[in-house]
């Protein structure tokens, strides 16, 4: 038995059930700070400790791909000051875990319009996937400067593109290789989709990628998030029945 086998097991879940893609929309920092009557920004920095803790959890577990909603193209138009503060905390995320994402076997992926980043926080992303790009235990994605119709728009034009220069056929345009040209291009779609903080939407995240994705939601707050939710949120989903439109 492998070492993600017997996590799974202690877990009480059944390692042969276990989902092979679980996206997280982490909802709740600002809430949980203005709760305790805090800076948004101290939300996200506990927010970022969570992070830390569900990586590690999936990577136990067994969990090949975990991709985190964690900055979206409509927060943007959040204040500067938030933004940035953001963007500080990520940068230091990377720069102080890439080294052990890599030993632990995780490789680091991003998706998202990451044209609109700057270019110390383009830097950081590429060191931090250059450090892990041969790891093989579980893909990290972070959803950064994404959104799931500004994804499909820039695919859309890129199809365009390529059919305009007789690269492929327009007849031959079918859901895979619209898939293929998609942020996503290589990871499976999500099996479940986990949203905090009690909200009921998706929020302009991954509208093509969860056609059959299971949902949970939970009305906890990230910051509060941790690993025994995401192990209870598990179990249910492993006594759920996918039938993908099938009786």
């Amino acid at each position: 038995m492998n070492c993600n086998t017997a996590a799974a097991n202690i877990a009480g879940l059944d390692s042969g059930k276990l989902p092979a893609h679980v996206a997280i929309i982490m909802d709740g920092n600002g809430r949980w700070a203005k709760r305790r009557s805090l800076d948004r920004l101290e939300g996200h920095r506990r927010g970022v400790t969570v992070i830390e803790t569900i990586i590690r959890a999936s990577v136990d577990i067994g969990i090949p791909h975990l991709t985190l909603f964690a900055f979206s193209t409509e927060n943007w138009s959040r204040p500067a000051y938030e933004v940035a503060g953001i963007m500080t905390l990520l940068k230091q995320f990377l720069r102080d875990r890439q080294v052990e994402l890599r030993d632990n076997g995780v490789r680091f992926n991003v998706i998202g319009n990451l044209g609109m980043l700057s270019e110390d926080v383009r830097e950081v992303l590429d060191e931090a996937r250059d450090l892990t790009r041969d790891c093989r235990r579980m893909v990290l994605t972070i959803a950064l400067s994404y959104g799931g119709r500004d994804e499909i728009v820039r695919a859309v034009r890129r199809l365009a593109i390529d059919a305009a220069d007789g690269r492929i056929d327009p007849g031959a345009i079918d859901e895979q290789m619209i898939a293929g040209y998609l942020d996503t291009a290589g990871l499976p779609d999500p099996d479940v989709l986990i949203r905090t903080s009690g909200e009921m939407r998706i929020s302009n995240f991954m509208l093509w990628q969860l056609a059959y994705t299971e949902i949970f939601v939970t009305r906890t707050f990230w910051p509060d998030f941790g690993s025994d939710e995401l192990v209870r949120i598990l179990r249910e989903y492993q006594e759920r029945e996918r039938r993908f439109g099938k009786v």
